[in-house]
């Protein structure tokens, strides 16, 4: 419930499971299996929705998996309906190109949608929010009323990049603790 890397300003973010995309070099393949994770329940949805109604969180962001897979967008839809009542913004991933979702009900709610596969070969670790050069930073709303494709103004490359700078998670734990902070506990691996 506060992100600072899947979209612009502080966020709220829910990764879905299930990806049919299977994209060579995925950051997140955990989350390919629809059956993957923890389940979304009553709580989980009460903790998210808490977290975007904070004063300082600017909306939703919407990853994976992909949230349009067919299974998916059923929740995702209506947590972007819902987050756009509140008066805040959503961002939505997906591996489908714009113009196979852009008629998906969801759109009406989406303000910035990152589009394309992952394409390991046009990787750049310096784009901002998407990993390789053929994904867009898509202005939905804008492009809707124009009929063509709008970037987002913040879809620029970062030019500075401090690694030394970087926070590190996993700073003073052992071998052990990462496994079952990281591994174990997020990835689930045992239930794929």
């Amino acid at each position: 419930t506060c992100n600072m890397v899947n979209g612009t300003g502080l966020r709220a973010v829910i990764w879905v499971s299930g990806c049919d995309h299977h994209c060579k070099g995925c950051f997140n393949c955990s989350t390919w299996h629809p059956l993957g994770g923890k389940p979304f329940d009553f709580e989980a949805y009460v903790t998210l929705m808490d977290g975007i109604r904070e004063p300082y969180c600017d909306g939703i962001s919407l990853s994976g998996g992909d949230p349009l897979m067919p299974y998916n967008i059923d929740v995702t839809t209506a947590l972007a309906k819902e987050t756009k009542e509140l008066g805040k913004t959503v961002w939505c991933y997906t591996g489908y190109d714009y113009d196979k979702v852009k008629d998906l009900k969801i759109m009406e709610y989406v303000d910035v949608l990152i589009d394309g596969r992952f394409i390991l070969k046009q990787f750049n670790p310096n784009l901002k929010w998407r990993g390789s050069a053929n994904q867009r930073v898509i202005d939905v709303q804008e492009t809707r009323k124009q009929g063509r494709i709008v970037l987002h103004p913040d879809s620029n490359v970062v030019t500075e990049f401090f690694p030394e700078q970087a926070f590190d998670p996993c700073k003073d734990m052992t071998p052990k603790e990462i496994k079952e902070k990281y591994i174990d506990n997020v990835c689930n691996e045992g239930q794929l």
